[in-house]
C-alpha cells in the first residue's frame, strides 16, 4: 500500500515531534514553516510530567539534558532587587514554578529538527495559503505559488494558527484574551543573578523578568495587564514602541532592559491569551498543541501538551490510517482530561500574576512563602501535578524503525 502522506504546518515543538513518530509509523511527512529555519530564541520552557517519558522515547532527552538551562530556583523580587519570595528548583520534585528540566524553547526546537530532518521533508520560507479538502485527499497552495495534494493535512502552528484560520474559522471564535500582554527578548546577562529567574511586579500590572540563559545572556520579559490592543502583528516596530511606552517608569532593572528592546533581534510581542476549539478536527485537517489546545504562559506546560499530543495523535494515525476521523476523535478522547487540566489558569490568572496594587504585590509574595509550607503546600503539589494527569498507550511502530536517522 502506499504510504499514508501528511503535511504539517509548523517546525517549532508539536510540528516536529509529531513528525517523528508519524515518520516511525510509517507515514510520509512534510513540514512548511513560514520562517527561513528553525526559529531561535524564544523563552525558557520546561519539560514536565509525562513529557519526559515521551522524550526519552525519542531518544532526544541526552540533547536536552546537554542544553538544559542551569536554573536554580524562582524569585520575587522588590524594586531594590531584594528577595521578597523564592522557591528553589528542588521544590515539589523539580516540578515546582522553575522545573528541573528548563531549555531555551530555540534549543529544544533545534535539537526535534536536527533529530528528524534526515527522514523528513521540511519546506522552510513557505505557508500554507489554500486548503481545499475532497474525498480521497487535501488540495494545498502554498505562497510560495506550489500546489500538492496530501492525505491529511495538521495545524501545528500556534496560537495564530493558519491551518486552523482556513479550515476551522478566524482566531476570533477560539483565541481568548487573558486581559495582559507579554514581550521577551534577549538581554546582556547582568551578571549577577546566580542562575535564579527573577520576577519584579509594579503597581498598575506592571511584570518584569531576567532569567539566565547559557552563553553569556539572559532572557527578559515584560508583562503589562491590558484590555485588547488594535495592532499590526507585522509591525514589530510599533509593538516594540507599545511595551517600551507601557513599562516607561516601572523600577527595578526595567530602564537597562528598556534600552535594550531597540536592538533584540529575537523580539516576541504578543497577548497573553489560551485556545479552546471545541472539536480538534474538521475533515482531513487536525491541530496539535497550541494551534488547538493553548492554556497561555501563566497556565505553563505547553511545551508538555504538545510533545504528548504529538505521541498520541501518531499513535491513533497509526492505528487506523484508513479511518483519520476515528483516528481523531481517538487522539481527542485520550487527550481530553490532560489538556483540561493543564490548562487550567493558576489562582487567580492574571490578577494573581500582575497585581494591581502594592498591598496585593505584598500578598502574593507572602502566598508563595506559604506555598511550601502545610496546608499550602498539599494543594499546590496538586497544582504542580497536572503535568502527570495522563496514562501514555503503548502504539506499536509500523515498519519505519530502521529508517536512517530515525529512532528506532
Amino acid at each position: 500500500m502506499e504510504a499514508t502522506s501528511v503535511l504539517i504546518s509548523g517546525a517549532g515543538i508539536a510540528g516536529p515531534a509529531l513528525a517523528h513518530w508519524l515518520s516511525r509509523h510509517g507515514f510520509v511527512v512534510t513540514v512548511v514553516e513560514r520562517a527561513s529555519g528553525v526559529r531561535p530564541g524564544g523563552h525558557a520552557v520546561d519539560l514536565r510530567g509525562v513529557a519526559r517519558d515521551v522524550a526519552e522515547r525519542m531518544g532526544i532527552m541526552p540533547e536536552v539534558r546537554r542544553h538544559q538551562a542551569d536554573e536554580r530556583g524562582f524569585a520575587f523580587v522588590d524594586g531594590r532587587g531584594r528577595r521578597t519570595a523564592s522557591m528553589p528548583v528542588d521544590a515539589f520534585g523539580g516540578e515546582g514554578i522553575v522545573a528541573d528540566i528548563e531549555i531555551m524553547r530555540g534549543d529544544l526546537a533545534r535539537i526535534l529538527y536536527d533529530a528528524t530532518r534526515g527522514y523528513v521533508e521540511y519546506v522552510f520560507g513557505d505557508r500554507v495559503t489554500m486548503l481545499a479538502q475532497r474525498a480521497d485527499g487535501v488540495d494545498v497552495v502554498f505562497a510560495g505559488g506550489s500546489r500538492r495534494r496530501f492525505d491529511i493535512v495538521v495545524g501545528a502552528d500556534g496560537v495564530h494558527s493558519a491551518v486552523r484560520g482556513l479550515a476551522f474559522g478566524p482566531d476570533s471564535e477560539y483565541v481568548r484574551h487573558l486581559g495582559a500582554y507579554t514581550a521577551y527578548f534577549t538581554v546582556r546577562d547582568p551578571g549577577d543573578l546566580d542562575n535564579w529567574f527573577l520576577m519584579y511586579n509594579a503597581p498598575g500590572g506592571l511584570v518584569a523578568g531576567l532569567r539566565p540563559e547559557r552563553g553569556g545572556t539572559a532572557k527578559a520579559s515584560l508583562t503589562f495587564t491590558s484590555p485588547p490592543l488594535a495592532y499590526d502583528r507585522q509591525d514589530v516596530s510599533r509593538q516594540r514602541d507599545i511595551v517600551a511606552r507601557k513599562l516607561a517608569g516601572a523600577g527595578w532593572r526595567v530602564p537597562e532592559i528598556l534600552r535594550q528592546l531597540p536592538d533584540a533581534p529575537d523580539f516576541y510581542f504578543d497577548e497573553v491569551s489560551q485556545v479552546h476549539v471545541d472539536r480538534w478536527w474538521r475533515g482531513r485537517v487536525t491541530l496539535v498543541g497550541d494551534a488547538g489546545y493553548c492554556g497561555s504562559p501563566l497556565a505553563g506546560l505547553g511545551t508538555s501538551m504538545s510533545l504528548v499530543g504529538a505521541y498520541v495523535l501518531a499513535g491513533e494515525l497509526a492505528a487506523t490510517p484508513d479511518d483519520h476521523e476515528a483516528a481523531f476523535a481517538r487522539y481527542q478522547d485520550e487527550m481530553r482530561d490532560y489538556v483540561a487540566a493543564c490548562v487550567q489558569l493558576p489562582p487567580g490568572g492574571v490578577s494573581g500574576f500582575a497585581p494591581r496594587s502594592r498591598f496585593m504585590i505584598s500578598l502574593r509574595a507572602f502566598s508563595m512563602r506559604m506555598m511550601t509550607r502545610w496546608p499550602m503546600k498539599r494543594v499546590m503539589a496538586a497544582q504542580f501535578g497536572k503535568a502527570d494527569a495522563i496514562v501514555l498507550k503503548e502504539y506499536a511502530a509500523h515498519g519505519a524503525e530502521n529508517r536512517t536517522g530515525s529512532p528506532g
